[in-house]
């Protein structure tokens, strides 16, 4: 053999072995460990939003997505979270992380804001809270914790939602490891609430069940119990000893009044129940993008605050061990002074009634058209949103035709309605309705 084939042989040798051992790794690859996974379904609410992107028709509406806007349809900073920004900006302020409950003085605003500043649950130290990733991560905390601390004698309970209720409540619920159950809320025929259905179902439920109320301006129907009918359904509630859940994402936003929006959480804490409630301050300080919330829960001792708030902390800590810093600043800074407190009562008066006046407009516009449908329920209902009675095959046409989105339930976001808008979105919704 050759000098020339003595060097060449192992060579080779060398590149055979390498090639064969990259086609045994591309046959390990080629078995993806992700192969059997499915592409999930878009969500109802942001996909109508994508389809709105894609729509270049200049008539376009987006009335699907729950974030507030101007009458010239754009995004709001409102006066008081604009001045508490300038004022943090010029303390120059560190990044540094948040205690695990969240910045230091964020939580007792909360609970002022929500409770007051005088009632009994704070005085007396009762009230466990921590800062929450805005109103969802405040609901996901709930759940978690309910799982991992019910009461080891019963079985975990079955969490009752709405029904409608928000798209989202069923999967935090689910992903904490709780089952979920619809409980009847609204009524078609009326556009109203089934008190009597409401009432069964908190009867007819296991004993020591939990129940999630929405505590104002329900999403996505806007409609919300009377101050009487509340008294009825906490008397249910505590007849059959359920736990309850308060989800209050619009306090101030609904009624522009902060503490009538507080009605549903008062009559709970006045008829003495244990209760949790998940705040958001998305809507009423228009901090979306900032994720800032506060999950509390009533308890019967200051040392049984202390134990709930370290075991939410564990929790918290495995989640995403710090919430994050700048929005809670900007609550805290509003609501720890006294003129930002009255200028950001101001601001959410102002939108709320803005939305309220959307609403009259839209139904005196349909009205005025001659529709022969009762509209009524427009302006009765409260809130954000307005449970229209639109079918699927209505509200597709209302897309195709009119270029108007919004989710196939019917559900029109009255804060994405503008001045401009009244008149094309209510002749709109005489022509598919008629």
């Amino acid at each position: 053999m050759s000098a020339l084939a003595r060097i060449a042989r192992p060579i080779t040798r060398t590149v055979s072995i390498a090639l064969a051992r990259s086609h045994g790794a591309h046959a390990i690859r080629s078995a993806s460990w992700w192969a059997h996974v499915p592409q999930g379904p878009k969500d109802p609410i942001l996909g109508v939003t994508e389809a709105f992107k894609e729509d270049k028709d200049p008539r376009k509406m987006n009335l699907g997505v729950g974030a507030y806007r101007d009458d010239n349809n754009k995004p709001v900073v409102i006066r008081s979270v604009e001045e508490a920004a300038r004022r943090l900006h010029e303390q120059k302020l560190n990044n540094e992380y948040a205690p695990i409950a969240g910045e230091p003085e964020f939580s007792k605003h909360a609970v002022a804001l929500a409770f007051g500043a005088d009632h009994p649950l704070i005085k007396e130290n009762r009230l466990a809270a921590i800062q929450s990733i805005s109103g969802t991560g405040a609901l996901r905390l709930a759940g978690a914790y309910i799982a991992r601390f019910w009461p080891k004698e019963q079985a975990k309970p079955t969490v009752y939602l709405p029904n409608p209720t928000w798209g989202n409540h069923i999967p935090i619920f689910n992903d904490s490891g709780l089952q979920t159950a619809y409980y009847k809320y609204y009524k078609p025929s009326t556009k109203g609430l089934d008190l009597e259905g409401v009432l069964a179902d908190i009867a007819a439920a296991p004993e020591k069940s939990v129940f999630l109320f929405h505590a104002c301006a329900h999403n996505p129907t806007g409609v919300d119990p009377t101050p009487e009918q509340w008294k009825q359904i906490s008397a249910a509630i505590k007849k059959r000893g359920h736990f309850v859940i308060l989800d209050s994402a619009y306090q101030g936003f609904a009624s522009g009044d902060p503490v009538k929006d507080t009605l549903a959480l008062r009559q709970f804490a006045a008829d003495g129940h244990q209760f949790a409630v998940a705040q958001s301050f998305s809507k009423n300080f228009g901090l979306y993008g900032q994720r800032v919330g506060c999950l509390s829960i009533v308890t019967e001792s200051p040392t049984e605050k202390s134990n709930v708030e370290s075991q939410l902390k564990i929790i918290a800590r495995a989640m995403y061990s710090n919430p994050p810093i700048h929005g809670a600043r900007i609550v805290t800074a509003v609501l720890g002074d006294p003129a930002l407190r009255a200028q950001w009562e101001r601001d959410v008066r102002e939108m709320a009634e803005r939305i309220i006046r959307m609403r009259k407009e839209l139904r005196d516009e349909l009205e005025r058209l001659g529709s022969k449908h009762n509209w009524e329920h427009i302006t009765s209902q409260i809130g954000m949103f307005c449970y229209s009675g639109l079918t699927g095959e209505q509200v597709d046409r209302l897309t195709s035709e009119y270029h108007i989105y919004l989710t196939r339930n019917g559900r029109i976001s009255m804060a994405g309605v503008t001045s401009k808008d009244i008149k094309p979105l209510a002749k709109a919704i005489h022509e598919v309705s008629q």
